[in-house]
């Protein structure tokens, strides 16, 4: 069986797309577990982050359960992930989340969202 130039480029242009958009679904590089350890843990306490954790899933309804909290954090601010892109760390999430001015208060605390995020699912451990 022949096939053209132009059917070659438009299943060539398929796979590309398929390939992207099948990594891009995926949670990624970070882990679970770390996902829920926000480094503010040390300085502020369990107790304390858990608090935080619990008045943020107030305010923000559409991050109330786990699977929303992680699918915000994964979402690094760049929209489609690519293969051959880098994915930011957690410190560079929320080092980039205060350069943008992405932070919330809570409880008092000026915190970058993916530190509110972090201590959100930390709130959904078990005490």
């Amino acid at each position: 069986m022949a096939m053209d130039r132009r059917r070659f480029l438009q299943l060539s242009a398929a796979g590309v797309l398929v390939a992207t958009t099948g990594t891009g679904c995926r949670g990624g590089e970070i882990d679970q577990r770390t996902l829920a350890r926000p480094a503010v843990l040390a300085l502020l306490g369990p107790a304390l982050v858990r608090e935080i954790g619990v008045r943020y899933r107030q305010t923000v309804p559409a991050e109330r359960a786990a699977p929303a909290l992680r699918a915000a954090i994964a979402n690094d601010g760049h929209g489609l992930r690519l293969p051959w892109r880098k994915r930011q760390s957690l410190a560079e999430r929320i080092s980039g989340d205060f350069a943008a001015g992405r932070t919330v208060v809570v409880n008092g605390w000026l915190l970058s969202t993916t530190e509110a995020r972090q201590c959100a699912l930390f709130s959904l451990l078990p005490a």
